[in-house]
């Protein structure tokens, strides 16, 4: 069983949710159109950090979210790239396990990720074009900062 499906899962207003539950409620919107936005955050705290990953449903009338949180040891992900790399292969796992294993279409499904463009000269600018590959060649459109919405804003109110 994925490590996806067995997260606790949250509705947006943070009651607890089953995975099966949240999948139906993706269905039922996204044959309707509605599309799937899905982004990570992490935060650093003394001891852990916390991830924080968000499922976004939005248009058709429609905008609701879901999120879970992990905690790992600090030590696992001191250096920015790999903690800004794991990230991005949570959001890409979830995307996976919706397109394969729960039939999302995987055109509906767009993954933001909490980078700065490369142009832009922040910490995370020289990691953009790396990570905007890995999410293409997975197969999913991607967006980074700042229409990455479902990562830098609903994702990271959880990270915290």
């Amino acid at each position: 069983m994925s490590p996806v499906r067995e997260n606790i899962w949250f509705t947006g207003s943070g009651v607890e949710t089953t995975f099966s539950d949240l999948v139906k409620t993706l269905r039922e919107n996204t044959s309707r159109g509605t599309r799937v936005f899905i982004g990570t955050d992490s935060f650093i705290s003394k001891r852990e950090i916390r991830f924080a990953s968000a499922i976004c449903l939005h248009g058709g009338g429609v905008s609701r979210y879901f999120f879970t949180r992990n905690f790992e040891k600090l030590s696992k992900f001191k250096v920015l790239v790999s903690r800004i790399t794991e990230e991005v292969r949570r959001t890409v796992e979830i995307a996976d396990v919706l397109y394969t294993q729960e039939d999302i279409d995987s055109n509906q499904i767009e993954l933001h990720i909490d980078v700065s463009a490369f142009e832009r000269k922040a910490k995370t600018s020289k990691f953009a074009e790396m990570l905007e590959g890995y999410v293409e060649g997975a197969g999913y459109t991607c967006k980074i900062k700042p229409n990455a919405w479902a990562s830098q804003t609903i994702a990271d109110r959880h990270s915290k």
